[in-house]
């Protein structure tokens, strides 16, 4: 299987900088764990969206997979209490 590239949404750096280190680094792996398999069994098809999620403890990671491009795009990081606001 070929791997998928990884592309961020420009306020996606925003949503990280007050996430802390210790919750940042395992988020950062799960995105980048998305290039080799963009739908893992933790990951969640929202309903009425083209969008995914993937929960890293409190946090959520929404991304939206263009299969044709290869391409995953993160939408948006935050915690689970704000991210669907």
């Amino acid at each position: 299987m070929a791997k998928y590239r990884i592309e961020l949404k420009k306020s996606v750096e925003k949503d990280l900088a007050p996430i802390p280190k210790k919750d940042l680094q395992r988020i950062i792996a799960a995105i980048e764990s998305l290039a080799d398999d963009p739908r893992p069994p933790q990951s969640k098809k929202l309903s009425g969206l083209e969008q995914y999620r993937l929960r890293q403890g409190n946090y959520r990671i929404l991304y939206s997979i263009k299969d044709d491009l290869l391409i995953v795009f993160v939408v948006a990081v935050g915690h689970r209490k704000d991210i669907y606001r």
